[in-house]
């Protein structure tokens, strides 16, 4: 029953089954425990996966004795690891991957003598790997990534001669033992993050049948080792290390399909043959000091789908063909106009902290299912281009500190997926355009439209290609300062800034939202304001006296806030004085609306930026809010109101991530 919709409880019914030998009820929403459920009435029961569903609770199913496999991955199961699933004699596989598991491993684990498959990764598991593990002889698989393992990587754990793939990464595991000499031979060796400084261990030349190696997140020095030439690796991971050195040996390798270099102290013009790994698919050599021209051998490789090549001195104007689903190019020094020798199916496109110049090419219209197209802080000229406005598919476009002039214009309501829009730092001028406040992305950014569908490339041991979803990240300026928003979280954000440019703002609706905090004065400057509406919110506090210099105002909504003290006298406000504008406030008094203030109330001190209470807390408008913005309010439209942005600066490098 696997794969459906099914939601609630495991029905009673299905427990009076008592010849039931298999049981698959995985990535459903079924929910509850098991705890307290007739799991063990099915005693025949050999196979039971609960996985990707909502289960709580603990597990207890150590009954049923004849169970050979058990998946309850990726649920909400806590507590310890049952130490009655260590009597499960004949079981082989064992799936407790994505969950809530805490303590340490129970030592009585090694009493699965005949299991193959043991994955608790991602749980929050602490101590040391329990010594009883030896004892699993037929042990082929061993992943305890992404867990609070502490202490030394045993040295026996080699000697498992079955194990093909072992993962120990995201771990607090110390390597000491760096000269065994390994009776197992695995496929798949993850130590990422595990603590070993020095060199590439040599002791890993042993491992003749390696396709993926993954020694991210340490602190090794020196030189790729000359044995990596004699391996048959498909994936070599390596990022944030202190390496350095020729690249050239690498590209010799034709299995090689997925190289990860990011965050390294490699350096000087990649080789000329590059081109000669054909298969590769992903290549990520950001963060590192690369200089020169891309070579054009890249144009070789067919199947390349991810590039990232950011935080770079990549310079030139001349570029190869790419291929790529994902091609980030940015904080480098491309110079001359955008490059248009893109995959038509490019998805993500990164060009942004460049010297790029010119205007946008008319060529990016070919690019049919371009998502996010990036060029901030670069030297682009001209007006928004009118094919902008037919790429339908854009979720993200970030134009932000260029040269762009002209008026906005209004027929980018036409992209109806975008959420993210930063217009900032530019030259723009006219009015803004009525339309912005009707983009659906925006509106609705939960929908199933909403942000990319890259597929990330992972390979497991039969080299079938899985898939994780890659989204971008995001630095968005937040009061006065640059944030990070993790990628995995873009489903939540919609962002819209127009600030720093010659805007005339005529009409400004935030009405029915969450605002909260004070009325920050400089709204009160925009001298072209015609309509403002901020009723029904939580604004509190006094309306600033700047209000009654707005001398075009014909129409203002403040009713159903927590507004007190004078509303600001003026030629325009005292024609505002319709007590409606103004219902539904705390304390509000004044000729407008008929009522006497008995004194002059001081005007309260402006607070700080950061203060919790200030109007700043307005920028946590739009996260699932059905009519507003996730606005990064930095000010308002023309005088820098809301402000956002994917930003690449020096990013994070994020797990299996999520990256953009």
């Amino acid at each position: 029953m696997s794969d459906n919709m099914f939601n609630g409880s495991i029905p009673p019914q299905l427990f009076s089954l008592m010849h039931l030998e298999t049981l698959n009820l995985g990535r459903n929403l079924i929910e509850g425990s098991i705890s307290g459920s007739r799991m063990g009435d099915l005693k025949n029961l050999k196979t039971l996966s609960l996985e990707s569903n909502f289960f709580n609770g603990e597990i207890l199913v150590g009954n049923l004795a004849d169970l050979t496999e058990l998946s309850p991955g990726n649920n909400r199961f806590t507590g310890a690891v049952p130490s009655s699933l260590c009597h499960l004699k004949k079981l082989k596989r064992l799936d407790l991957h994505s969950n809530l598991f805490s303590v340490s491993i129970p030592s009585e684990i090694g009493n699965l003598s005949v299991i193959s498959s043991l994955l608790p990764n991602d749980n929050d598991l602490v101590g040391e790997i329990p010594p009883s593990m030896q004892k699993m002889g037929q042990l082929e698989e061993l992943d305890l990534e992404d867990n609070c393992l502490r202490g030394e990587i045993p040295t026996w754990l080699f000697d498992l001669i079955y194990l093909t793939d072992l993962k120990l990464g995201g771990n607090k595991l110390v390597w000491k033992n760096l000269t065994i000499v390994p009776k197992s031979n695995p496929s798949t060796l993850s130590l990422r993050s595990c603590s070993v400084s020095g060199h590439i261990p040599f002791c890993l030349s042993n491992f003749t049948n390696l396709f993926h190696l993954d020694l991210s997140e340490k602190n090794l020095i020196g030189s790729l080792p000359p044995w990596l030439n004699k391996t048959n690796l498909y994936e070599l991971i390596l990022s944030i290390n202190f390496l350095s050195g020729s690249l050239f040996p690498l590209f010799q390798f034709e299995l090689l399909q997925q190289l990860d270099l990011a965050r390294n102290n490699f350096s000087g013009k990649l080789p000329d043959n590059i081109g000669k790994a054909t298969l590769m698919r992903k290549l990520v050599l950001s963060g590192n000091d690369f200089s020169g021209p891309i070579p054009n051998s890249i144009s070789n490789m067919s199947m390349l789908s991810i590039i990232d090549l950011s935080n770079n001195r990549f310079s030139g104007n001349e570029f190869p063909s790419f291929r790529a689903l994902y091609l980030d190019l940015s904080f480098n020094k491309f110079c001359g106009g955008l490059p248009v020798t893109f995959y038509e199916r490019i998805v993500v496109l990164l060009l942004s902290h460049n010297e790029f110049s010119g205007v946008l090419p008319p060529n990016l219209m070919n690019l049919s299912e371009l998502a996010c197209l990036d060029v901030h802080d670069d030297k682009i000229t001209g007006e928004i281009p009118a094919f902008l406005s037919h790429m339908s598919t854009l979720q993200i476009l970030n134009l932000r500190n260029n040269s762009f002039q002209g008026p906005i214009p209004n027929n980018l309501t036409n992209l109806t997926s975008l959420q993210i829009l930063d217009l900032s730092d530019n030259d723009f001028s006219g009015k803004v355009p009525p339309g912005l406040g009707n983009l659906s992305g925006m509106i609705y950014p939960n929908s199933d439209a909403s942000l990319l569908h890259l597929d990330k490339l992972v390979y497991n041991r039969w080299n079938i290609m899985s898939v994780f979803i890659v989204y971008p990240d995001l630095e968005v300026f937040w009061k006065n300062l640059m944030r990070d928003l993790p990628g995995q979280h873009l489903r939540l954000y919609t962002f819209l800034d127009l600030s720093n440019n010659q805007l005339n703002l005529k009409i400004l609706n935030m009405s029915r939202n969450k605002l909260s905090g004070r009325i920050l004065k400089t709204l009160g400057e925009m001298d072209n304001s015609e309509s403002l509406d901020l009723s029904h919110n939580r604004l509190s506090g006094e309306i600033p006296q700047t209000f009654g210099k707005l001398s075009q105002l014909t129409d203002l909504q403040w009713s159903n806030n927590e507004l007190t003290g004078s509303i600001p006298g003026g030629p325009q406000m005292d024609r505002l004085n319709d007590p409606n504008f103004y219902a539904n406030n705390s304390g509000l008094c004044g000729m407008q609306i008929q009522v006497p203030c008995e004194k002059a109330l001081p005007e309260p001190k402006p607070e700080e930026s950061g203060s919790q209470g200030s109007w700043f807390s307005w920028v946590m408008i739009g996260i699932g809010f059905p009519v507003g913005f996730f606005s990064t309010v930095r000010s308002f439209y023309a005088i820098g109101y809301f402000d956002d942005a994917p930003k690449r600066g020096q990013r994070r490098h994020v797990r299996q991530g999520v990256r953009c």
